[in-house]
């Protein structure tokens, strides 16, 4: 009973790995939208969140079926409560590739971000990108270590968003309001996005050790 008990825990984080695989592709399909202006890659990221809310339901219902019948206590209760938490995150990751791929279908056929901006925009996206991926073996491997380092590199991805703000501010800026808006949103989606990759990595460090790892300094 029990081993069919931890193996019903294990499949709540296999799950929750399989859904940022998910998240992985969205972030990845709005990016190469937005950098393309392709209006069909953005439509597949639009329809395909529908999957994510669908695996967040899943999720939620077994983990709601093992609190009510399994009645879990500490570290057991711990992975549960984190897992609702992880993935409620991770599906906010896929709603912000869909923000992204929605600033690119709108745009079309012309692209969104100004080339002068582009070398910015195209590195926080593939900040962004790694993290998820990075966050995704955190959750697999419940990798305490790699789950730490991520929290400590997510600086890049600030540093980048006070660059954006810098282009977006110069006296050089000749691209318009409409253009000063889509950047200053596609930024703050791709910093959520790192956001979000990091309170997940700090929740696994809270599942296999019981405390929150030290903020970064």
């Amino acid at each position: 009973m029990r081993d069919a008990y931890t193996d019903e825990l294990d499949a709540i984080f296999d799950d929750l790995a399989a859904i940022s695989r998910q998240v992985q592709v969205a972030v990845k399909d709005a990016t190469k939208a937005l950098l393309t202006g392709d209006s069909s890659i953005a439509e597949r990221v639009i329809s395909a969140d529908a999957e994510i809310d669908r695996a967040r339901e899943k999720v939620e219902e077994n983990a709601f079926s093992l609190l009510s019948l399994q009645a879990p206590v500490a570290g057991d209760l711990r992975t549960v409560v984190a897992a609702l938490r992880m993935v409620a995150e991770l599906e906010r990751m896929g709603d912000l590739s869909v923000h992204v791929a929605k600033v690119a279908r709108l745009r079309v056929p012309d692209i969104a971000i100004p080339t002068d901006v582009r070398p910015t925009m195209e590195r926080m996206a593939a900040v962004a990108e790694d993290m998820v991926s990075r966050v995704t073996q955190v959750i697999a491997d419940r990798d305490v270590e790699a789950a730490i380092a991520l929290g400590r590199d997510d600086e890049e991805m600030d540093q980048l968003r006070r660059t954006s703000f810098t282009e977006l501010l110069s006296d050089d800026w000749n691209h318009g309001v409409e253009a000063a808006v889509d950047i200053a949103l596609l930024g703050r989606y791709y910093e959520r996005i790192a956001d979000h990759a990091v309170s997940v990595a700090n929740r696994v460090v809270f599942v296999v050790t019981g405390h929150h790892p030290a903020p970064a300094a």
